[in-house]
């Protein structure tokens, strides 16, 4: 029974392009049409519990036969089997693929608002979860200038991916007005690229802090080599215990950090923020962020990717900060310059096959590569981007015109 009820999914969900299916049995269907754009791919299921799996939850089921080996890619790749989907089904026109079970949609509803309390144990597990699985990993997909696994910016599309990481912090660094000698804190701040690019360009004092000891140790270690350790101070330390030390700061900076909030915590974190900047600071939160209005994360990311994280809608961010009288100052949306950043990753990552593979096994080279090409697609067709909010506290904390922006 699940097989015909596949086809007419799949028939719903591919018009453009060619999908093809064999299955278990030999049995073989094609959806679609050849488009210009639109990639061809072929599946090959190797047992007859992957239609159901699909039928179930389309995301997590077709990501674990996947990454089990039991749905196999003859034609194309994983990056061409999620673009195609997703093309199919753009946000912008009012396409979204959800699971034809609505009681596994409420059970997903309902198991994502458990996981969203996310208190200090929690979060710093749930951090671990996806950064302590080894530096070596992120050494192979990252830039090897900056080690940024955020969102680059790229005003050209010929730049490599450290150009265009370099020119996201210097792009932040702008938003951020600083001046020698004022004292900056980085919330969440990673291998400490952000932390060093502020130092060593802005002669400013950066505190930085994380919840990964792997991120904390190379961290530190790149800040040493960097020459800025006199000006640079990396902590394993939650943003919520750096309030309440009663630390203030003339400017704050968070960078891909605030997805891992969870939900229930957005008005702690804005609050937190608020005590602890300037009376005349700047903050500047860079976060991925949905096009519309609230939601929940699926599945698949929440078991495998990002337990505890949540990706937030502008309004839910900007009604948290509102709360305590942050002023939302400038507010930027970058569209595609994500889906560019992963991608590069993913190819990063496809250069590197054995070496990840030696380092994990092939079942987690498979589940990363899905998990990459979900996240290039979805800022290509769904409705995720990333936002760059500029806070201030006082509205004469910066000039009044956005001609500072302009420049190095």
């Amino acid at each position: 029974m699940s097989k015909p009820l596949l086809d007419r999914f799949l028939s719903r969900a591919v018009k453009q392009g060619r999908l093809g299916v064999v299955y278990a049995d030999g049995s073989a269907a094609t959806h679609g049409t050849p488009a210009p754009g639109f990639p061809e791919i072929v599946l090959r299921f190797t047992d007859d519990r992957v239609p159901r799996d699909i039928l179930l939850d389309p995301r997590l089921g077709a990501a674990e036969a996947y990454i089990d080996g039991r749905l196999l890619i003859e034609e194309g790749d994983v990056m061409g089997l999620v673009s195609l989907l997703r093309a199919n089904n753009a946000w912008d026109k009012g396409g979204d693929i959800r699971s034809p079970n609505p009681l596994k949609r409420i059970i997903n509803r309902a198991s994502f608002a458990a996981e969203q309390i996310n208190n200090r144990v929690g979060s710093k597990k749930n951090v671990a979860h996806h950064y302590d699985i080894g530096n070596d990993l992120y050494a192979l997909m990252l830039d090897d200038a900056h080690w940024q696994y955020s969102c680059a910016y790229w005003p050209r599309d010929d730049m490599t991916l450290a150009e265009a990481q370099a020119a996201k912090l210097a792009h932040i660094a702008r938003k951020l007005a600083l001046s020698p000698g004022q004292h900056v804190l980085d919330i969440g701040c990673g291998w400490g690229g952000m932390a060093i690019h502020l130092a060593r360009h802005h002669n400013v004092r950066v505190t930085g802090i994380t919840l990964s000891e792997e991120q904390l140790a190379l961290a530190r270690q790149r800040v040493q080599a960097a020459g800025v350790a006199d000006k640079v101070t990396i902590t394993l330390e939650d943003y919520r215990d750096t309030a309440a030390s009663g630390q203030r700061f003339d400017r704050i900076v968070s960078v891909g950090m605030f997805e891992h909030v969870g939900r229930a915590q957005f008005d702690t974190f804005f609050a937190a923020c608020a005590q602890m900047l300037a009376d005349d600071g700047v903050m500047l939160l860079h976060t991925i962020g949905r096009f519309g209005g609230p939601g929940t994360t699926d599945a698949f990311t929440r078991k495998y990717i990002f337990p505890g994280g949540y990706i937030p809608a502008l309004s839910e961010t900007l009604a948290s900060s509102e709360k305590v009288r942050l002023i939302a100052s400038d507010v930027e949306t970058l569209r595609l310059h994500y889906a560019k950043t992963i991608r590069a990753w993913y190819a990063n990552c496809l250069a590197n096959r054995d070496a990840i593979i030696a380092l994990h096994d092939e079942r987690f080279f498979r589940m990363w590569t899905f998990y990459l090409a979900g996240a290039a697609t979805v800022f290509e067709h769904g409705g995720m981007c990333n936002y760059q909010i500029q806070y201030v506290r006082s509205r004469r904390a910066l000039p009044i015109t956005r001609d500072y922006l302009i420049g190095s």
